[in-house]
């Protein structure tokens, strides 16, 4: 899932009888219980689930003490919220993957697409190549440190299951309707200013503790206006004339909202080959 491709949109006749993960998917126009089935059809919950199997069979096969094991996945549990900030900052949001032509599909792929459209389900879960290593690389060490073997299994054990909960919270937070605990309308809150108002702050998903003590923490009253680049992060045609790679990639630069994204309309470029809300 490097390179992202287009894909046939519901309005697009013809796409009903294509298998499940074939098809377009909107979290706008799904209801609860269809994400929930969507979520455990998802290639890497499938996959963050069985890495869970096999850490807790490596925890089995090189035991530690229960206390090194608990101390190695509540240590996880901590640590992957400040990683999880700094990455979607200083990475997913820098402005230097896409002037690296190797890198461009990658960051095409795990967030621009995302941002061009922040209720496309495909797009929305992360992809494994670069998941499963970064979350290995954030736990293990520490858990390997605590416990050994043993500890690394169960803090990686404990990376994998927080991303699940990270990743179906996201897809909550995309769903068209409110939720009735008021913890998770703040969260959904924050990460809705995020994608529609400025993507510069509220990098937290399920956490902004992180966002608060870092100085990105915000509320839609704190900032006087848009985001220019909120659906872009910042990747124009001005920037796209200097590094194209990603405007390649995609078949143009889509601009503006992306429901509005129809000839005539915002955002619709004729001269590009091809137009993609992805």
């Amino acid at each position: 899932m490097a390179n992202s491709t287009t894909t046939a949109t519901p309005s697009q006749g013809g796409t009903e009888n294509l298998p499940f993960w074939k098809r377009s998917h909107y979290l706008d126009r799904m209801t609860l219980r269809q994400l929930v089935f969507a979520y455990f059809q998802h290639y890497t919950i499938i996959a963050y689930l069985g890495l869970t199997v096999l850490c807790v069979l490596a925890f089995a096969l090189y035991p530690t003490t229960a206390l090194r094991g608990a101390a190695s996945f509540v240590v996880a549990l901590v640590v992957y919220p400040l990683v999880w900030h700094l990455l979607h900052q200083y990475v997913l949001h820098g402005q230097w993957m896409y002037k690296i032509k190797p890198l461009a599909a990658t960051w095409k792929r795990i967030h621009y697409d995302h941002h061009q459209d922040p209720n496309h389900l495909e797009v929305l879960f992360g992809a494994l190549h670069t998941t499963v290593p970064t979350i290995f690389l954030a736990t293990a060490p520490i858990g390997y440190a605590i416990g050994g073997i043993g500890g690394a299994a169960a803090a990686f054990a404990g990376g994998l299951l927080t991303t699940c909960y990270y990743e179906f919270m996201h897809c909550i937070q995309h769903l068209a309707f409110k939720p009735k605990w008021k913890w998770v309308q703040h969260m959904k809150q924050r990460h809705v200013e995020h994608h529609y108002f400025d993507e510069d702050g509220n990098f937290g998903i399920t956490n902004y503790f992180w966002d608060r003590l870092l100085g990105t923490y915000y509320q839609k009253k704190d900032r006087p206006k848009r985001s220019a680049t909120v659906f872009n992060l910042g990747y124009d045609e001005t920037v796209a004339a200097q590094w194209p790679f990603v405007k390649d990639l995609s078949g143009g630069i889509a601009s503006g909202h992306p429901r509005r994204r129809v000839q005539g309309k915002e955002g619709f470029d004729p001269n590009a080959s091809k137009n993609t809300i992805a």
